[in-house]
């Protein structure tokens, strides 16, 4: 069953895309092609689906769009093809944040799973050390949260079926694939054993480090509430992601966060 996001927007697969309620606003979608992510994949040569994701950045409702440009806020959809990537899931490469214009940070993103199984990967650094790592499985309705700076990976957990998301995120938002692509991917490979389960491999070209899987935290300190969609609790309270453009409003909250 698809989760309500609180506004009508409705993924489609063939083609993969979106299709918005009058109400609703939205751009063309970005498509994201396998050839794109090989050189950060742990088999770059794998066969899978030639789009691999598809992007609608800047998504809402009409009657919030003004409101959205002057709070420097930036709702976004993404989905995912169903099937692998040779052994692998279906992922996107792994990126951090630029830092942005208008708070000077990289800013975090407040992702929403709306359908299929989602693992949101992140690790504190794309250097050679890349401190803590933890990977995050999520539901539809649950909500994970990934703060400034970190580098982070979007994994469908599921091959059956397709992942749908959504997230809050900066305005200035754009994606640095540096550090990523220099260690040829992130520092822990997902794949799927005999079983059909997800594995984690180390990346050796980064140093030794330990991979904690968990489920989400609870983030009551950021303004999540249970059972609430995120643009839910934005048109109730659109301060309450002031923080995504300006992480500096939670700099406390930021410091030795576990997602």
């Amino acid at each position: 069953m698809l989760f309500n996001p609180g506004l009508e927007i409705n993924p489609v697969f063939s083609p993969m895309g979106f299709e918005y309620g009058q109400d609703v606003f939205g751009p063309e979608v970005e498509n994201r092609m396998l050839d794109d992510i090989r050189k950060s994949l742990m088999d770059p040569a794998c066969e899978g689906p030639e789009i691999v994701y598809s992007i609608a950045m800047d998504v809402g409702k009409k009657e919030h769009r003004a409101l959205l440009e002057k709070m420097h806020l930036l709702y976004g959809v993404v989905t995912y093809a169903a099937g692998r990537l040779g052994n692998e899931p279906i992922r996107s490469q792994g990126h951090i944040h630029k830092v942005s214009s208008f708070s000077n940070w990289s800013t975090p993103e407040v992702y929403e799973i709306w359908t299929g199984e989602a693992i949101i990967y992140m690790q504190e650094y794309a250097e050679d050390n890349p401190g803590r790592c933890f990977a995050v499985y999520a539901k539809a309705g649950e909500v994970v949260v990934v703060p400034p700076y970190w580098t982070h990976a979007t994994i469908s957990a599921n091959p059956e079926s397709p992942l749908t998301f959504g997230a809050w995120c900066d305005r200035d938002y754009g994606f640095v694939y540096d550090g990523v692509r220099r260690h040829g991917g992130i520092a822990w490979f997902p794949f799927f054993n005999a079983e059909n389960k997800i594995e984690w491999k180390a990346n050796t070209k980064y140093h030794t480090s330990e991979l904690v899987c968990k489920t989400p935290n609870d983030y009551s300190v950021l303004g999540i509430e249970p059972d609430k969609s995120i643009y839910k609790i934005f048109e109730q309270n659109p301060d309450t992601f002031a923080y995504v453009p300006s992480p500096q409003l939670k700099e406390d909250v930021w410091k030795k966060f576990v997602p």
